[in-house]
């Protein structure tokens, strides 16, 4: 289960879908959450932040809410290497979605076709009502914060708002996870890239693509629950294995 495999399971698969977790965004400057160094490791009462009930229920919790999000380092976050050589698999034809539970647009700003690119948790770039579900954009409610409204309401109906993520207690939404459930069933080959496969539904698209026949390779740097079943298992840093077996499938051809 080493690099060589990952290359020879790439270069034989017509069709690519890809999972993306926090992983591949921490050479970008944003921390993951459940590694080492991630926010809820460090510190196990962020987790508050982004559970549902308590967002609802807790005016001075929404208030801190909104201050993390205009701090977050989403804003000012470049794509890295690793968002650069799925591209380059796209543009290639063999990379067919990119299924990411991160909320960072990271996938976009580095040249990923957006209509290939699944948000299956969300983005902080956009913000709903949890009452009338309006969709506005998250700049034009920190623009109201700034102005001096530290919890705004929404505008059509004053129902709560809330950035357009998914929180635990939250519902995914079921057209983009039929849209995931697809894409894992249609792929020759699924890889996890940067994800701890432990939050379901989105960990569960690994064994839509196993039923389904497809090769699984998972990058990670550490250990998941279905390293046992993967085709390749790489621990090797992200930002330097995603981009090296891209590049050398390449050069093979």
């Amino acid at each position: 289960m080493t690099m060589s495999a990952f290359a020879g399971l790439l270069k034989a698969a017509p069709s690519v879908t890809v999972l993306t977790g926090a992983g591949i965004s921490t050479d970008s400057g944003i921390p993951d959450y459940r590694g080492p160094q991630g926010v809820w490791t460090k510190d196990p009462d962020a987790a508050k932040y982004v559970t549902l009930d308590t967002y609802l229920a807790d005016p001075q919790l929404r208030r801190e809410s909104w201050l993390r999000r205009r701090d977050h380092p989403a804003w000012d976050a470049r794509p890295n290497a690793a968002h650069a050589a799925l591209v380059a698999l796209e543009k290639r034809g063999q990379l067919d979605a990119i299924i990411t539970q991160n909320i960072d647009g990271l996938h976009q700003k580095a040249g990923s076709d957006p209509a290939k690119v699944i948000e299956i948790h969300g983005t902080i770039f956009g913000v709903d009502c949890m009452t009338c579900h309006e969709r506005t954009t998250m700049r034009q409610a920190l623009d109201r914060v700034a102005d001096g409204e530290p919890d705004p309401a929404c505008l059509a109906c004053g129902g709560i708002l809330k950035s357009a993520t998914i929180s635990f207690g939250q519902n995914l939404d079921s057209t983009v996870l039929h849209a995931s459930v697809a894409a894992a069933q249609a792929c020759d080959l699924l890889i996890t890239i940067g994800t701890s496969l432990t939050v379901h539904p989105a960990a569960g698209l690994v064994d839509v693509a196993l039923r389904a026949g497809a090769r699984v390779v998972i990058c990670n740097a550490e250990p998941t629950p279905y390293d046992a079943v993967a085709h390749a298992v790489v621990r090797d840093p992200i930002g330097e294995a995603l981009p090296s077996v891209v590049a050398a499938t390449e050069i093979d051809e």
